[in-house]
């Protein structure tokens, strides 16, 4: 009992550096461009990761007979990044988060053609559910989706293949290996576009490019550690307090107070996360990467 307590606290603890990532990420955006940050963020991540690695079990931990596959990986991990910050900029902090929240969904959908497994009934209503908690967070009108529900629906999609590619390669390869070539990837793509959409940093937006990489190495270490206390059943739903953390930074930071919408939406969602996550531990199945 109490290592699952540790465990729903590292998990809390890790989706806070999220949240407060998430903030950073939407607050630089107001005047850079989602490449930079990513460049910025990725390049701060990848020596904490190294260092992080080195003092677990050494750099050979690294090592890979799978380049293909954390190409791959990283591609996907660069189109989650770059969607999921333009959305950030494009909508407010609560409704964005919400719809991000859709990725199990996606998962339970994608891995019938991709890893050939067969989706319950529960998880198939469950499914069906969150769907209609996006569109009613979405609501699209006469001028179809907007932008930022697009790019963060997309964030959602490749987040999703994140998870399917981790479990299909997860338990051959190392966790740092995979989360540094998945850093090393978009670090790359970023840094060989930076000089198109280059903005001078102003004073206070070094600390915060600094943070933004702390705190996504803080979350992936954090969860990490929730999930090597805790069964993934009991940890999993914590996930969801990031919605609290949003809904409280964008009103301190923007003012944003999310309407019926979101809050229908978003607990339509959510209990459809839930009610996944409840049926793959019955089932013994995992779909969070870091698992």
């Amino acid at each position: 009992m109490a290592s699952s307590v540790k465990g729903i606290g590292f998990m809390c603890l890790g989706v806070l550096c999220l949240a407060l990532g998430d903030a950073i990420s939407k607050w630089l955006g107001e005047v850079h461009s989602p490449v930079q940050i990513i460049f910025f963020r990725t390049l701060v991540s990848l020596p904490m990761i190294m260092l992080l690695a080195w003092r677990g079990s050494g750099l050979r931990t690294l090592a890979t007979r799978r380049p293909g596959v954390h190409l791959v990986r990283g591609l996907i991990y660069t189109g989650t990044m770059g969607c999921f910050v333009l959305g950030l900029t494009l909508m407010p902090l609560a409704e964005g988060t919400a719809i991000a929240f859709a990725a199990p969904l996606f998962v339970s959908l994608l891995s019938v053609p991709l890893l050939g497994e067969k989706v319950s009934m529960p998880v198939l209503c469950a499914s069906l559910v969150g769907f209609v908690g996006v569109l009613v967070v979405v609501r699209p009108g006469s001028d179809g989706i907007s932008l930022g529900a697009l790019a963060m629906l997309g964030a959602a999609v490749f987040y999703a293949l994140m998870m399917i590619t981790a479990r299909r390669y997860g338990a051959r390869e190392h966790l740092w290996a995979m989360v540094f070539y998945m850093t090393l990837v978009p670090f790359v793509i970023t840094g060989l576009a930076l000089p198109l959409v280059w903005q001078a940093p102003e004073a206070a937006h070094w600390p915060a490019f600094l943070m933004a990489g702390v705190l996504g190495v803080g979350a992936t270490a954090f969860i990490t550690l929730a999930f090597r206390h805790a069964p993934a059943a009991i940890a999993a739903p914590f996930d969801y307090t990031a919605m609290l953390w949003a809904v409280l930074l964008g009103w301190l930071f923007w003012g944003e107070l999310p309407d019926w919408g979101v809050w229908v939406g978003g607990t339509l969602i959510i209990a459809s996360g839930l009610a996944i996550a409840y049926q793959e531990g019955r089932t013994g199945l995992k779909r969070r990467p870091t698992a």
